[in-house]
């Protein structure tokens, strides 16, 4: 069910309120482009500067437009455990696939706290994603306590940022050949998939969904020369995108597509007019405007 091309949903602002009508516009336009699936209220989602009730509003809106046509797995993480609990109760009683729990920011846990709080989270019984990202959240998983945890039938994945191709191989010793490892990181998606991956958690598919889908399933067809020929067309855009903070990138990306405002909340704001032109430059390269 989890694989492919995911993107890392935006989370499309008016006036300083979520725009849930250009929100289900999003997921009907995913799905015509043949994304493999959506992950909202990620850290490109903007999860961090909405509100608990927004970001449930979120989750739910986007399973019920999605309507079964693909998986969702739903941002569920916090930097507790009782929230984290909280959020994938709610994924699991709007109809989630799954639920996305990143390693608990700012706290700096020790790896046994780790496990004690992705076993909470597992025990609500709906489907763990592992959201490996210690860029932002300081703490890093080691494979070693991935594996642990892959021992529990509810936690089957990891969307990992590490950018650490031996990571892959080691991940698929510690955690099993079905254990569902994710790329999060989009410019060294096609190396992560030839060490092993399924697919790739996109931020660049909110601007390049199509692409980027297609991309995937080249690289699933074990057609990587094929793939090499999408990679030469979007590495531009992966590296303009985050020139300044991804999320605000794709954002203003789909904003040049007509999709949304490139609106943000604070304590971002919006690109400088240098990474505009980059972006648009490196869409123009892929071919999505001219």
């Amino acid at each position: 069910m989890f694989k492919g091309s995911m993107p890392a949903l935006i989370t499309p602002f008016a006036n300083g309120a979520v725009d849930f009508d250009a929100l289900k516009h999003l997921v009907d336009w995913h799905v015509e482009q043949g994304s493999h699936g959506l992950v909202p209220m990620g850290t490109t989602g903007e999860s961090p500067t909405l509100t608990h009730d927004e970001h449930d509003a979120v989750v739910e809106t986007v399973v019920k437009a999605s309507a079964g046509r693909f998986p969702v797995i739903a941002g569920a993480g916090s930097n507790n455990t009782a929230e984290t609990v909280r959020l994938v109760e709610h994924a699991k009683a709007v109809g989630a696939d799954a639920a996305l729990v990143v390693t608990p920011y700012y706290n700096k846990p020790t790896q046994r706290g780790l496990i004690a709080h992705y076993l909470a989270a597992a025990e609500i019984g709906l489907p763990i994603f592992i959201y490996n990202i210690p860029g932002r959240s300081v703490i890093d998983m080691t494979p070693e306590t991935m594996g642990e945890l892959a021992k529990h039938p509810m936690i089957i994945g990891v969307k990992d940022s590490t950018a650490d191709m031996a990571r892959v191989s080691q991940q698929r010793a510690l955690c099993g050949e079905d254990f569902c490892q994710m790329s999060a990181e989009d410019a060294s998606a096609l190396g992560f998939f030839a060490h092993g991956g399924v697919g790739c958690i996109s931020v660049t598919a909110n601007v390049a969904p199509k692409l980027c889908a297609e991309f995937q399933n080249a690289l699933a067809a074990g057609d990587y020369a094929k793939a090499l020929t999408y990679q030469d067309k979007l590495i531009p855009l992966h590296e303009a995108i985050f020139t300044e903070p991804g999320l605000i990138g794709a954002k203003y990306g789909a904003s040049v597509l007509g999709k949304c405002s490139d609106e943000v909340r604070l304590p971002h704001v919006g690109l400088e007019d240098s990474t505009k032109a980059k972006i648009k430059a490196a869409m123009r390269h892929a071919g999505l405007i001219n």
